[in-house]
C-alpha cells in the first residue's frame, strides 16, 4: 500500500511534468505563429483563390465589420499555425502519456497517431484542392443572374474553415475505426456486416456538414466510405494479434 507521501510525491511529479507540456507546447505554438503572422495577408489571398477566381473579374471581398478586414486574416493565421504546429502538439501530449502505458500499446498508439495527423492533414488538402472550386463553380454557375456574389471576409473564413475541419474530421474514420476494433467494442466481422447501415449514416452525415449541394455530398460521402473499408482491413490485421493473451490496448501498468 503506498504511502500518502508517495502518493502526494508522485501526484506534484506529474502535474510538474503536465505544466511543462503544456508550456511547450504553447511555446511551440506561439513561435509558428510569430513566423507566420508577416505572412497573414499572403495566406488569407491563398485561401480566398478557389472563390476569387471564379468571381467576375476585379471582384473583391467586403467586410461589413469594419474590423472584419483585421481580424479575419489574424484569425486564420492563428488556425494556420496551429494546423502546422499540430504534431508538435501531439507530440508533448503523447510524452506526457506515454510512460504509463505497455510496450504493446506503444506499437500501436505510435502509428495510430502518425496515421491520425496524416488523415487529417488528407482531409484538408482534398478540401482545398478538389472540394472548394468544385462547390464554389457549382455555386457560381448556377445563381440567378440578378443575384451577385459578394463574399463577407470573417463569413468566407467562418465556411471554409467548418469545410477543412469536416473533411479532416471526416478522413479519421480509419483510425476511429481500429481504435474501436481494438478496444474490443466491435470486431472485424461486425464491421463488415455494418456497412449497409455505415453507407446510409455516411450520406446522411455528408449531407449535414456540407454545403447544400450534391457534389460537395457526394465528394465527402465517397472518400469516407472508401476509408472505412481500409479500416476494416487495418482492423483484420491489428486485431488478431492480440488473440495470444497480450493486455488489451487499454491496460495500463
Amino acid at each position: 500500500m503506498a504511502e500518502p507521501q508517495d502518493t502526494e510525491s508522485s501526484l506534484m511529479e506529474h502535474l510538474l511534468e503536465l505544466r511543462t507540456r503544456l508550456m511547450r507546447a504553447l511555446m511551440g505554438l506561439g513561435l509558428v505563429l510569430v513566423v507566420l503572422l508577416p505572412f497573414t495577408s499572403r495566406i488569407y489571398n491563398w485561401l480566398a483563390e478557389p472563390l476569387i477566381e471564379r468571381l467576375p473579374a476585379g471582384q473583391t471581398f467586403l467586410a461589413v465589420n469594419p474590423a472584419g478586414a483585421f481580424f479575419a486574416p489574424v484569425k486564420l493565421t492563428f488556425f494556420v499555425a496551429l494546423f502546422f504546429a499540430a504534431p508538435w502538439l501531439l507530440y508533448q501530449a503523447w510524452a506526457f502519456v506515454a510512460p504509463g502505458l505497455y510496450q504493446r500499446e506503444k506499437r500501436v498508439a505510435t502509428p495510430l497517431l502518425a496515421s491520425a495527423v496524416a488523415l487529417f492533414y488528407a482531409g484538408c488538402a482534398f478540401a482545398y484542392f478538389l472540394v472548394l472550386p468544385m462547390v464554389f463553380n457549382f455555386l457560381v454557375k448556377f445563381k440567378p443572374d440578378v443575384i451577385a456574389i459578394t463574399p463577407d471576409a470573417s463569413a468566407y473564413l467562418d465556411f471554409v474553415v467548418v469545410i477543412f475541419f469536416a473533411f479532416g474530421a471526416s478522413f479519421e474514420l480509419p483510425v476511429a475505426v481500429v481504435i474501436l476494433a481494438l478496444l474490443g467494442w466491435v470486431t472485424p466481422a461486425q464491421l463488415k456486416e455494418a456497412r449497409g447501415y455505415v453507407l446510409v449514416g455516411i450520406f446522411v452525415l455528408a449531407a449535414v456538414i456540407t454545403p447544400p449541394d450534391v457534389i460537395s455530398q457526394l465528394m465527402l460521402a465517397i472518400p469516407m466510405y472508401l476509408l472505412y473499408e481500409a479500416g476494416i482491413l487495418a482492423a483484420r490485421w491489428l486485431v488478431p494479434a492480440q488473440a495470444d493473451g497480450a493486455p488489451p490496448v487499454s491496460g495500463r501498468r
